[in-house]
């Protein structure tokens, strides 16, 4: 997808810039810990307290967006016990971001099928723009932006994601204290969301 002058696709910054009404993303991954809050993560490994300010800039955006009637959700498709990395997204980041106005869900596959096996990690707005993600290692490696037919299948998933996932709070409230030590009654195999 080029932009409307024949140029290059836009950013996820301009498209963050640039939508109207929602912006959902679809998390699959249990380790992003190479992109964004490193310092933060490290932080929490160290069993440091949050920052004060923890995620503010983003938190300035979701209030921004929130104020302007637009709606920012996410679903993550995840198994337990949650790895260190999801402790501190799900701990840290999700329950202070909620605070802002972001929605998230938790489509919890320990123990039944992932209806989302082999899906990638993606933003789709205003269900008309997706962006896909890749990652390698925790680290965002790139993206790739669709738009028009090209975007029926991020619909699809959206619509997949959000039909077998719970509130986060409400899952938060019965796993959040779950100390990663539960056994995994069943395991998928790794994701490739290349």
């Amino acid at each position: 997808m080029g932009s409307s002058d024949g140029g290059p696709p836009p950013t996820l910054d301009e498209l963050f810039d640039s939508f109207t009404r929602e912006a959902f993303r679809l998390e699959t991954l249990d380790d992003y810990s190479g992109s964004g809050s490193t310092d933060a993560y490290a932080a929490f490994l160290e069993g440091r307290e949050k920052p004060e300010g923890y995620n503010e800039d983003w938190m300035s955006e979701i209030r921004e967006s929130v104020r302007q009637g637009k709606r920012i959700h996410r679903v993550h498709v995840l198994s337990r016990p949650l790895t260190p990395y999801l402790r501190f997204e799900l701990g840290w980041g999700y329950r202070t971001n909620m605070t802002a106005g972001e929605e998230f869900h938790i489509l919890d596959v320990t123990d039944r099928p992932d209806p989302l096996e082999g899906v990638g990690d993606f933003w789709l707005f205003d269900q008309r723009i997706a962006a896909s993600m890749e990652y390698r290692e925790g680290v965002m490696t790139g993206c790739t932006v669709l738009a028009d037919d090209e975007v029926r299948d991020f619909l699809n998933w959206r619509d997949i994601a959000l039909s077998g996932a719970v509130p986060f709070s409400e899952w938060w409230t019965e796993h959040g204290r779950e100390d990663g030590r539960t056994r995994r009654r069943t395991a998928g195999p790794a994701r490739d969301v290349g």
